[in-house]
């Protein structure tokens, strides 16, 4: 029962405070854009069932891939794509801990 909250409260209160934290002046635009990063859950949709409550995300789905989050890391690197970058990370930070707690 715990795993949910945890989850999502990953997915949505971690991108809120690194929001707060370090963006300070435009805190809503970089919570908006970091959480426009659930966008990488589609290839969820590629995905035969399309849903296993004890399936593993992390190099199971394409965008969940080592190789993407390789990428993602990156992104975190450039100012221009920071946000986007550290919205991804944060994403794949909430899976892999559902993954443990499974």
């Amino acid at each position: 029962m715990l795993q949910p909250f945890v989850h999502y409260g990953i997915h949505f209160l971690l991108p809120l405070i690194v929001a707060l934290l370090f963006f300070k002046t435009n805190w809503k635009l970089a919570y908006l854009i970091m959480l426009s990063t659930f966008l990488i859950d589609l290839d969820h949709l590629l995905a035969t069932p399309l849903f296993d409550s004890n399936r593993c995300s992390i190099n199971f789905h394409p965008l969940h891939s080592y190789y993407a989050i390789g990428v993602y890391m990156v992104l975190t690197l450039i100012k221009k794509t920071r946000l986007i970058g550290l919205g991804l990370v944060i994403h794949i930070i909430a899976d892999q801990v559902d993954c443990w707690m499974m």
